[in-house]
């Protein structure tokens, strides 16, 4: 498939801002975050300018980006229109929680349960951006079990590093959220792998003769273009990446995503302060950077079942 870079900017930067908002609120309600309304707004507010912003520039890949507004309408069939309501409802309990912490210190009670929800919607509002990859049976390498994990578990390692910035620069509770960040990028680690290995090893079984149904006659082959030049189904769907390049920028997702962000928070966690600030926010920029090619490589690795109408032999 071909990779836009606005989808791609935005899956990173709004899973990035869930993760930070909703383990915000999580530390908050267990108690492990200080109650200041100036820590409040160094993790909700850049946590909400990243989902703001991550939002903003999914709309640049649709034809028409004024039109976005009616997707809304299509809750009950698509997980596009159900991700956009998500993404809309979840402002409601974040905007309230945000404005409580941040200007009236209210952390406590009924504004923690406010925050958890605001949580519980972002999680939803992931789920549904990764359903709209998972559900589509045609692409092989999103329609299978491992593409929603993905999705949670980077925006869960994303977002903990960032909060573990926040942590560092306030003192406390620099180890916990440091510690559970350690954990989170090895799961976002160990779920990759995974996935790169079943779309290695696994194929969709969706072949010419499948596509055509005419299996049953023998060998199907492509007797002359469709085309005489090229059109947007193949411009779109028949992006193909060479596997030496693809190798190549999974190694650079390993270190930059995963290898570099562990190293440089075990580094702040013994550091502490200024050093653990500086290496806990280079820890937070490596890990965005990783997960940038890491889903330039969800996208160009994506095989369409259209292309089998153009010449490919399987998807």
């Amino acid at each position: 498939m071909h990779p836009a870079f606005s989808v791609i900017f935005f899956t990173t930067a709004s899973g990035a801002g869930y993760g930070l908002v909703a383990l915000a609120a999580l530390a908050n309600a267990l108690g492990l975050v200080p109650a200041s309304g100036w820590f409040a707004l160094a993790t909700l507010g850049p946590g909400t300018a990243l989902i703001v912003g991550g939002l903003l520039a999914s709309t640049f890949h649709l034809g028409h980006p004024e039109r976005a507004w009616r997707a809304l309408s299509q809750w009950r069939s698509s997980w596009l229109s159900r991700e956009g309501v998500a993404a809309v409802a979840t402002f409601v309990p974040l905007g309230a929680f945000g404005i409580a912490w941040t200007f009236f210190g209210l952390t406590e009670g009924v504004w923690a349960g406010v925050g958890l929800v605001a949580a519980a919607c972002s999680a939803v509002t992931v789920y549904a951006t990764a359903m709209i990859y998972r559900s589509l049976k045609p692409v092989h390498q999103w329609h299978n079990a491992w593409t929603v994990p993905n999705y949670l578990v980077h925006a869960l390692s994303t977002g903990a590093l960032l909060l573990h910035v926040a942590a560092q620069v306030w003192g406390r509770p620099q180890a916990a959220v440091g510690v559970f960040a350690l954990v989170a990028v090895a799961l976002a680690a160990f779920v990759k792998a995974r996935y790169w290995h079943f779309i290695d090893t696994t194929k969709s079984g969706s072949t010419p003769e499948s596509a055509t149904g005419l299996g049953g006659r023998g060998k199907v082959r492509l007797l002359d273009a469709p085309h005489g030049t090229a059109n947007y189904l193949q411009q779109e769907m028949g992006f193909a990446v060479e596997r030496r390049h693809a190798d190549r920028r999974r190694a650079i997702a390993r270190v930059a995503g995963y290898y570099v962000p562990a190293a440089l928070t075990a580094a702040a966690l013994g550091l502490g302060g200024p050093g653990g600030v500086a290496a806990a926010a280079l820890a937070a920029l490596a890990a965005l950077a990783g997960t940038l090619v890491e889903r330039w490589l969800f996208f160009a690795e994506a095989k369409h079942a259209v292309t089998l109408y153009y010449g490919a032999r399987e998807t």
